[in-house]
């Protein structure tokens, strides 16, 4: 079963990272919303953080790890939140299983389909030779050299962890993940639809939903609802985090 890591108790809130991330990265947002009354359950997709590794690795099969994730925590009526990666997840699971859902929260990432484009995010960190014993600087330079971005690096260094030989290591499998790198764009399929309200939210300096994207959205999630975040591009969460949980708490309320 995925990893995750539970905060508060309540109604019952499930949060899916994105490519390359893990629960860690939304630990604000959990202790946000588990004082208001709900159980936060941030996940470890399968290949990332602490959850198991596996060279099988496509949207169909996370949805139906987050489905077994929830029948065996008798997980109802839920509230699903999910990023980019875990966004397209997402859509696939409430499409699939729109009973389980009571609000379905995507951001940013459409439906459509990506060309892949973290070639040189797959480029470093297949560079970094752990059996040399780098230390995490050493990893963050040897990072820089196809990573420019400093943000970038530092989300990606947060999945540093010290393994059981004492050596540095990623938390994500790079090795299965750059195998099935193509997966990751891959179209949510046409036929499947959500007739229940969910809000898409992107940022305002992300190109992953453009204001052309919208009418084809509207095809499969017909009720759905756009907001923007200011200030932010594609980790809205982490750039704009007070109007990211404003724009989260104000649809969640909605009736």
């Amino acid at each position: 079963m995925l990893y995750s890591k539970i905060e508060g108790k309540g109604k019952p809130f499930l949060i899916l990272h994105g490519f390359l991330g893990m629960s860690d990265n939304w630990k604000t947002i959990g202790t946000q919303f588990a004082p208001l009354g709900y159980q936060v359950h941030m996940l470890d997709m399968r290949n990332h953080g602490r959850s198991f590794q596996t060279p099988e690795f496509d949207y169909q099969l996370m949805s139906n790890d987050v489905l077994q994730y929830c029948q065996l925590n008798n997980l109802e009526e839920i509230i699903l939140l999910g990023h980019s990666m875990g966004g397209k997840t997402a859509m696939l699971f409430a499409c699939d299983n729109p009973i389980l859902i009571n609000k379905l929260i995507i951001a940013d990432i459409g439906p459509k389909y990506y060309a892949p484009h973290h070639q040189s995010i797959i480029e470093g960190l297949l560079a970094v030779d752990f059996s040399l014993k780098p230390s995490r600087t050493d990893v963050d330079a040897i990072v820089a050299n196809y990573i420019s971005d400093f943000g970038t690096r530092q989300f990606l260094l947060k999945s540093l962890y010290w393994n059981e030989s004492k050596e540095l290591a990623f938390r994500f499998n790079i090795e299965y993940l750059s195998k099935n790198i193509e997966e990751i764009g891959k179209i949510l399929p046409n036929e499947k639809k959500f007739l229940k309200d969910v809000l898409f939210i992107r940022g305002e300096k992300s190109k992953y939903i453009l204001d052309s994207d919208i009418s084809a959205i509207k095809e499969q999630f017909p009720k759905m609802k756009l907001e923007t975040v200011i200030n932010a591009g594609h980790w809205l969460h982490a750039e704009n985090p007070v109007d990211f949980f404003n724009y989260l708490k104000r649809f969640i309320n909605e009736a």
